[in-house]
């Protein structure tokens, strides 16, 4: 099941489409059907590349900001992963864009908000390596001065669905009473939780990463120049989508 919703995923890629229709209009005789595909492809490269279009259309999925007022207190703060991508040439791992989710972690700790910290972080790759993210968050934790007795490890999920029930089998293992505060990135958040309520875990959300207030003071590179990263953004928002759409029709979330 897991390799099958990877190879789904892969399919629901604008890129996916694009190609495939440009792939038709080189090889097809049809000249009729050359230029429709061919046009199509093109229109769909210009929308799927426009930064201002998913800059929008990821604002008005993601979740607002929830500010935690300084009284605040919570038992427990679960991290969720993905903001460390795997480098298989030295076998080490690296910060990736998502990493505000491990900096907001970080400062509510330090402020006193979170009293433990739940790194829900396995490996989520196909392919079998060795690499830790919840090992390595842990360590970064720890180099900032946070106690690693306070910071307990999910090694073992590969997607939000295993964090929510491995969470909860710390969470239950060790006693961790509520309250609790779920952190991820704004556009992960609204598929999270529906996967952690159902397993049990009545948590607080903290939204971070916000792509969708992403803004420059340049027109032409945030309203008009197409970006590849456009393309990322689409298959990362495609993903929530989906995910969302699969655990209701599966009951999961």
């Amino acid at each position: 099941m897991f390799i099958l919703l990877k190879i789904l995923l892969f399919l629901f890629r604008p890129l996916v489409w694009i190609l495939i229709l440009f792939l038709i209009a080189a090889l097809t005789k049809n000249e009729k059907r050359k230029k429709r595909c061919f046009r199509l492809g093109l229109v769909l490269l210009l929308i799927f590349t426009n930064p201002f279009i998913i800059r929008k259309s990821i604002g008005l999925y993601e979740m607002e900001p929830i500010p935690v007022s300084p009284t605040s207190k919570y038992n427990a703060g679960i991290l969720l992963g993905g903001m460390v991508s795997y480098n298989r040439y030295d076998n080490a791992g690296y910060f990736n864009d998502a990493d505000d989710r491990f900096i907001q972690t970080a400062i509510l700790y330090k402020k006193g908000n979170i009293n433990n910290i739940i790194v829900a972080a396995g490996n989520g790759y196909i392919t079998e390596n060795n690499f830790s993210e919840a090992l390595f968050i842990k360590q970064r934790l720890i180099e900032l001065g946070i106690d690693g007795n306070n910071i307990y490890t999910d090694t073992s999920s590969r997607n939000t669905l295993e964090n929510a029930q491995y969470s909860k089998k710390i969470i239950d293992s060790l006693r961790i009473v509520g309250p609790y505060l779920l952190i991820s990135s704004a556009m992960h958040l609204p598929r999270a939780r529906l996967v952690f309520k159902k397993a049990g875990i009545n948590a607080d959300l903290f939204p971070c990463d916000f792509i969708g207030k992403h803004t420059g003071n340049n027109f032409f590179n945030d309203y008009i120049l197409p970006q590849s990263t456009a393309l990322n953004q689409w298959d990362n928002l495609i993903k929530e989508i989906v995910g969302i759409i699969a655990y209701r029709i599966t009951g999961k979330g």
